[in-house]
């Protein structure tokens, strides 16, 4: 289907940003005018001169991201359109020259003595920019002196290329056979595709496709495992000259996250493993096996359990299952559906998957493509959190403190996700639904919670390892995660040889300690709407005021406004209890 033939009210309003291609232009020709930060350069030392330097810099940035918005957005209606992959091209080169014309400020800022620091935090000019400064103070001992940041800052590009090897080995080297299903038909098979082949119901074709897979890997595994060897001990380096003690200290000093947050999280995970072993002890029964491999695990246990409903519908299911949060929380989803957030159908040329963005002094946007499908009701509730999350932090924090940090930017939307499930469950009576959304919320569980805090044990170790000056070769990391997923996964599954080598093929172990956030995102969400269905009204305000605190304090400080506090205990045994309760529900509905 083309855009032209889609009815206007399922397309989102581009004319709340700009009202015309015309009109982006001409802002952008002023912005080009406001993107020289040089008279400031060598005069932070002045406050009057932070306070000038802080006005331009929300004023530029504040453009600059509205027009970056605006050619995105038009970008992704439909690719095939030039013009707008140029426009979009044009307003990445603008936030780029921003980026460079400001470079000199956090290394000023930097070199300037505590007191000098703490009368910038506390004067009421800079209210906006305490938290900022407050952080940058807890840095300064990390900051090393001018020259020798110069040299770090000029290795930049030195220290990336162990991501950027993977990434041509992961994309462009890495060459798969073909597959046949059990009809005898031969699949091409790709990184895509293999998603794809290991969720069907074919298991002759997931069989083919998980040793064809590995066989790729296997083959590049010693020049894999030299590169992630090179990246953790770039990792080690960088956390030694920079004082820290670890480098999962240095990695959570930057998100301003404590390290007994990390240890909480593998620590609460491992000691309820016994659960997940349960759960794949049953999903073998359920599944009529009699060995179950590392190939069945994607499978879904219930197929068929689709609710069918027009997007006005899932709207309207969206709203009823979101009603826990008040009825201002919904009035606000009402107007988003009603005037021109959400992009709802699949065009030609339009990007796939679902997203939320916007800017500062716009309402958010969500890009869809549904299709009716019972996992599609669940991604406009996922969504639509992230949208209101933004609209709340923007609502009530200045430019300076509404983006919250990737830490809890998917409590929000997981909050979503878990109160409709449990709606949706709680109306219906077709037991092959209920099988579905009980089996939905644990496999979300499995793949969130356990399987990413299994990818942060091994980065824990593996890094830990080249600490103590041990080198990570292939032998090495295998047996590691070999004993990894053993622990994790428990006996009811065959731990077929080829897992040990899947650590090799782990984009984001290029991005260390960073999968850790969804396993603490999901804990988050689980332990608020246990708060907010058992408390009510007293933990729904409490809510309001994380979603509405956006960046201004850390993470987990802010996290405590909705009664979660991940350096203790209690909301890692609340997502648990969670999982074994539904997990309960689920065998007693398959007797």
């Amino acid at each position: 289907m083309e855009r032209s033939e889609v009815d206007r009210k399922y397309l989102w309003k581009t004319e709340d940003i700009f009202p015309s291609d015309e009109a982006w232009e001409k802002s952008y020709a002023e912005a080009e005018q406001i993107l020289d930060f040089s008279e400031f350069e060598g005069k932070l030392g002045k406050i009057e001169n932070y306070v000038a330097y802080n006005q331009r810099l929300e004023q530029a940035a504040a453009k600059v991201e509205r027009l970056y918005l605006y050619a995105h957005m038009r970008h992704d209606e439909d690719s095939r359109i030039s013009k707008y992959t140029a426009m979009q091209s044009r307003a990445m080169s603008l936030y780029v020259r921003l980026s460079s014309a400001t470079a000199f400020v956090e290394p000023e800022l930097s070199a300037l003595d505590e007191k000098t620091l703490q009368s910038y935090a506390s004067d009421e000019r800079l209210k906006d920019y305490d938290y900022f400064l407050r952080q940058l103070m807890k840095s300064k001992k990390h900051v090393l002196s001018a020259p020798e940041e110069r040299l770090l800052a000029a290795g930049g590009e030195v220290f990336s290329q162990f991501r950027d090897i993977f990434s041509m080995i992961d994309n462009a080297d890495m060459k798969f056979g073909t597959v046949t299903d059990k009809d005898g038909k031969e699949i091409q098979l790709t990184q895509g595709m293999y998603g794809v082949i290991l969720h069907g119901s074919d298991r002759e074709l997931r069989k083919n496709a998980f040793h064809e897979f590995y066989k790729s890997y296997i083959a590049l595994t010693n020049t894999i495992a030299a590169t992630y060897y090179g990246n953790v001990k770039k990792d080690v380096y960088l956390s030694r000259v920079r004082g820290y003690d670890s480098c999962l200290q240095r990695a959570l000093d930057g998100e301003d996250v404590q390290t007994c947050v990390y240890e909480n999280l593998i620590s609460s995970v491992n000691e309820n493993l016994p659960d997940m072993h349960r759960y794949i002890a049953l999903r073998k029964k359920l599944l009529g096996l009699d060995e179950q491999h590392m190939y069945d695990i994607y499978v879904p246990l219930v197929e068929d359990a689709e609710l069918k409903l027009s997007y006005e519908e899932a709207c309207d299911m969206v709203v009823k299952g979101l009603s826990p949060l008040g009825e201002e929380y919904c009035s606000l989803l009402k107007k988003g559906f009603a005037e021109g957030w959400v992009d709802v159908c699949e065009t030609t040329g339009k990007r796939s998957g679902a997203y939320s963005t916007g800017t500062y002094g716009l309402h958010p946007y969500v890009l869809l493509n549904y299709q009716q499908s019972t996992h599609d009701i669940f991604t406009i509730a996922h969504e639509m959190g992230h949208s209101l999350h933004t609209y709340y932090s923007n609502a009530n924090q200045p430019y300076a403190k509404a983006d919250y940090r990737i830490f809890v930017a998917e409590v929000a939307s997981t909050v979503n996700e878990v109160l409709l499930q449990k709606y949706i469950l709680s109306q219906t009576k077709d037991v092959n639904m209920k099988k579905y959304l009980l089996n939905y919320f644990l496999d979300t569980v499995r793949t969130t919670l356990h399987r990413q805090t299994m990818f942060a044990e091994f980065e824990y170790l593996a890094h830990t390892a080249v600490e103590k000056g041990t080198p990570l070769t292939t032998d090495y990391c295998n047996e590691m995660y070999l004993g990894l997923n053993k622990k994790y996964y428990g006996d009811s599954i065959v731990h077929d040889e080829e897992i040990a080598y899947e650590w090799s093929r782990i984009p984001h172990f290029y991005n260390s300690f960073y999968v850790y956030k969804y396993a603490t995102g999901i804990i988050s969400a689980i332990s608020i709407v246990n708060r907010i269905l058992t408390e009510g009204e007293a933990a729904v305000r409490d809510y309001k005021k994380f979603l509405s605190s956006g960046g201004s304090d850390s993470p987990v400080e802010l996290l405590k406004l909705a009664g979660v506090d991940l350096t203790k205990r209690d909301a890692f045994r609340t997502a648990m209890q969670a999982f074994r309760t539904t997990l309960d529900e689920l065998e007693t509905l398959t007797k």
